[in-house]
């Protein structure tokens, strides 16, 4: 399949635009004015909680449901009263959806078929497809024959043969065991580089959001909290909900914060960014914050370690080490220190700011 163009490229239409999108439910809503510019090329994920509203975009944007107000655009185009078949999209499901009765190939083709493509053309590109899914020599099989991970290929390619702008993924990995699913994340990352065509990517494992995506969309009630790269979303929440829903978080408010920081707001700090001993007569080094406290849990997890740590000053940190070493605190006494730039200002809106105001 032919790369397209890079994201981004002057005067190339953006893939999807969204303005003042909004659906209803009766008296439920479920997407409450949303506005968003996708480009053309890029891997994005709508990251979410259930309920928050990532994938009724997702369908809003397919097709299948009509929004209540807002504009729709693919590739310039206003498709908001179009029908499914009639917007250059496809849907890649969790379920993958594939027909038990038909071989790989006749699966992939399906959609070519209903279009009167030419069998000899259906064919080609429906080997080109699996091809590009790394799936050749698997034509004949049915998807009974296949494991998990390839009937999701399968599902991918049949996709991708009707060669749309926008590939839309609503949670398609969500089936797949721990150890597949991660196996995916770097298979569909580097199709989606080699057909270079735009993924739109639902899901609510955050993992997933930062491993794979080009820019990451954080849902929360309907409403986008955040847009950003997985490095601005992950160490510059631009909000409480962010900061806890992305990765693990601690943040430090009020009182806590003035005593230990030394200025009022809400702060966060990532887990990794901290630094526990069990010496509490040093004071910080320079540029450094120090708290002192209690651990209350740890928690055993292969490769790291989580310490549960409640703060002489009030409020509680999270401490994640690699077990690199065993590290014992016998009395539970603990002194942390990180440094002055992890501090991460957290407002209620707006960008936040790293380092102290």
């Amino acid at each position: 399949m032919t790369k397209s163009k890079n994201s981004g490229e002057a005067g190339e239409s953006p893939a999807v635009v969204l303005r003042g999108l909004r659906k209803d439910f009766g008296t439920i809503t479920a997407v409450d004015g949303i506005d968003l510019d996708v480009p053309s090329g890029e891997f994005f994920a709508m990251l979410g909680p259930s309920g928050s509203g990532k994938t009724t975009v997702l369908r809003l944007i397919a097709g299948f449901e009509q929004p209540t107000t807002g504009t729709i655009e693919l590739d310039g185009r206003d498709v908001g009263t179009l029908a499914p078949f009639d917007r250059d999209v496809n849907t890649v499901f969790q379920d993958y959806a594939l027909f038990p009765h038909m071989s790989v190939r006749e699966n992939v083709e399906y959609g070519l078929r209903v279009k009167r493509v030419p069998r000899a053309e259906r064919r080609s590109r429906a080997a080109e497809a699996l091809g590009t899914v790394r799936l050749d020599g698997y034509g004949e099989r049915k998807p009974a024959q296949l494991s998990g991970g390839q009937r999701q290929r399968v599902a991918l390619a049949r996709a991708l043969v009707n060669r749309p702008k926008v590939l839309l993924l609503d949670e398609p990995l969500g089936a797949l065991d721990l150890k597949l699913r991660l196996a995916m994340q770097t298979e569909l990352k580097q199709i989606q580089r080699d057909v270079g065509i735009t993924f739109l990517f639902v899901t609510h494992d955050q993992d997933e959001a930062l491993t794979m995506s080009d820019r990451i969309a954080v849902f929360n009630e309907g409403r986008i909290e955040q847009v950003g790269t997985p490095v601005e979303v992950y160490e510059k929440p631009a909000s409480p909900f962010v900061a806890g829903f992305v990765g693990t978080s601690n943040l430090l408010r009020g009182q806590s914060a003035e005593t230990v920081i030394g200025r009022d707001g809400t702060y966060s700090i990532r887990p990794e960014k901290i630094r526990i001993d069990a010496d509490l007569s040093h004071a910080a080094p320079a540029g450094a914050v120090a708290a002192t406290g209690t651990v209350t849990a740890v928690v055993y997890a292969g490769a790291t370690v989580r310490y549960e740590v409640t703060l002489d000053a009030g409020g509680a940190l999270s401490v994640v080490r690699q077990n690199s070493e065993p590290v014992e605190f016998p009395d539970g006494r603990v002194r942390l220190t990180w440094r002055q730039e992890h501090n991460v200002r957290v407002p209620e809106n707006g960008p936040a700011t790293k380092g102290l105001p």
